[in-house]
């Protein structure tokens, strides 16, 4: 790991850049390694923005939660959208952590995982409501 005077020099010496995703437009990482952090907030248009801006001879890894999503509902995150749309696409993979993989507090742990149970819980829930919903429109058509 890098200290903090090492980066500084580094950062003085245009050897690593710290860019917003907003100044990324127009621009090509070419013999870059990328770094895309905390992607789950990004819109759709963000996040094909920022993929194509890939050069030759670059890399980049893009990181995010796709349960800590804080874009309004009606917003699909461009990580989970990148997701499903490359993943069929050549030279391109996906890691997925899980709650072993957690190497905060051991109790972070039990969080994420109470976390993945009750949202499973609620999708059948809703899942349950739908279908009675439906099953009761069709008996008042029947009527």
């Amino acid at each position: 790991m890098l200290g903090f005077e090492k980066v500084e020099k580094l950062i003085e010496r245009n050897v690593i850049e710290v860019a917003p995703l907003a100044y990324m437009r127009g621009r090509t990482l070419n013999d870059a390694f990328i770094i895309l952090d905390e992607s789950q907030n990004t819109t759709i248009e963000q996040m094909k923005m920022f993929l194509t801006r890939i050069g030759f001879n670059s890399k980049a890894v893009i990181t995010g939660d796709i349960t800590q999503i804080d874009l309004p509902r009606s917003t699909k995150s461009g990580l989970r959208h990148a997701i499903e749309v490359l993943a069929e696409v050549d030279e391109i993979s996906f890691n997925f952590f899980h709650s072993e993989d957690v190497v905060r507090h051991p109790v972070v742990a039990r969080i994420v995982n109470a976390y993945e149970a009750w949202e499973a819980a609620d999708q059948k829930r809703k899942a349950e409501l739908a279908a009675e919903r439906k099953r009761e429109a069709q008996e008042q058509e029947q009527k």
